[in-house]
């Protein structure tokens, strides 16, 4: 899979950083994913997994949970305190209520060993999908009273810090990458719950609320989070 953002603006392939203590699974997995064009990353641990992102950011990790020197469940949530970055769990833990918990804390998807190649690759494309709204800047400045940080799912409203939920992220990631353009509210649905089975337009509206609720200084009057109606909704940065 391509991402934008390149040297000139060309795609380049999406970075992957691979974390597991099997040697054999480490070689394997990296060279199907390097087959199928990703740039894959390795590291044996959560240690080492630590000095490779000190290094540079991938635009995904894959994680497995058990590993020596530092496990995966700890490296997740340092991961996830620094910033936004999507990570798959793969791991031999089967468990239901171990599974989300992860989903539910760190990880927007699970893949239980022995991984189907295909179906890995299948979780990973749709993961990286959202990647599409990536923003070349780390930060968006929307007026002298709000800044987003979505990547580290944070904003600064009037001088406040506000925190944001990942759903809250992506749906504001997909906005601000069409900043001032109108975002259908079906597509707003994809982005925000695409792994939710029997998703409605209403669960858009009600997190909309909420985000006027958190980065608006009158919710009732929004001056960045506007509705249009019958077709969905566009973020807008005062004029300098």
């Amino acid at each position: 899979m391509m991402i934008g953002g390149g040297p000139g603006g060309r795609e380049r392939p999406a970075r992957i950083l691979l974390v597991d203590d099997d040697p054999n699974l480490l070689v394997v997995l990296a060279e199907q994913l390097r087959d199928d064009g990703y740039d894959v990353a390795t590291a044996r641990d959560g240690v080492e997994a630590m000095r490779r992102l000190d290094a540079g950011w991938p635009d995904l990790a894959i994680l497995d949970m058990m590993m020596p020197r530092r496990d995966g469940l700890s490296l997740a949530r340092e991961i996830k305190a620094r910033a936004d970055l999507p990570i798959i769990v793969l791991s031999a833990i089967d468990a239901a209520d171990s599974k989300a918990e992860l989903l539910d804390e760190v990880a927007e998807d699970y893949v239980t060993k022995p991984y189907h190649y295909p179906e890995l690759r299948a979780r990973v494309n749709r993961v990286l999908r959202r990647l599409g709204d990536r923003l070349p800047g780390q930060r968006v400045v929307l007026g002298p009273t709000l800044t987003l940080e979505l990547h580290r799912r944070s904003a600064t409203v009037n001088g406040t810090p506000v925190s944001l939920t990942p759903t809250e992220s992506r749906l504001l990631y997909a906005l601000a990458a069409n900043l001032g353009q109108t975002v259908a509210t079906e597509t707003l649905l994809t982005r925000g719950w695409a792994d939710t089975e029997d998703a409605d337009p209403s669960y858009v509206w009600v997190t909309m609320r909420r985000l006027r609720t958190k980065l608006e200084l009158d919710p009732n009057r929004p001056r960045h989070l506007i509705t249009v109606r019958g077709i969905g909704y566009r973020l807008e940065a005062e004029p300098s």
